[in-house]
């Protein structure tokens, strides 16, 4: 077996600049809330009920740092604030349909092991 590069991970590396955000619980789920157009804070939270609004705006804040949202504050009284995916968000669908793609495939085999696992742990 070939042994693994000890600087595959190298802080220096310029691959440790993409964004993993992808991988966060709620990246997801927020990007496919916004497939179909921009949504308030509001909104959001209706289909995303058991996230905290502070894990929520972290996430938004995040996302808007790795340009996969836009946040436009209208100057309204009440002020309104609505999120939307930019195209570089809009690109994480295809891949947000292939994560549920593999999931739908294997949850019978992913929920086995789990079942297993905690068989024999407990």
């Amino acid at each position: 077996m070939t042994p693994l590069d000890p600087d595959m991970f190298h802080p220096a590396c310029p691959s440790r600049m993409v964004p993993l955000q992808i991988g966060d619980k709620w990246t997801a789920m927020v990007v496919l809330c916004l497939e179909h157009g921009p949504r308030r804070f509001t909104e959001l939270r209706v289909p995303l009920r058991t996230i905290t609004p502070k894990v929520l705006a972290e996430t938004l804040r995040a996302m808007e740092r790795d340009g996969l949202v836009t946040r436009t504050a209208y100057d309204e009284n009440p002020p309104r604030v609505e999120y939307a995916l930019t195209s570089l968000g809009h690109s994480l669908l295809t891949l947000v349909a292939a994560a549920r793609s593999w999931s739908e495939r294997h949850l019978d085999e992913l929920l086995a092991a789990r079942r297993s696992h905690d068989s024999r742990t407990s």
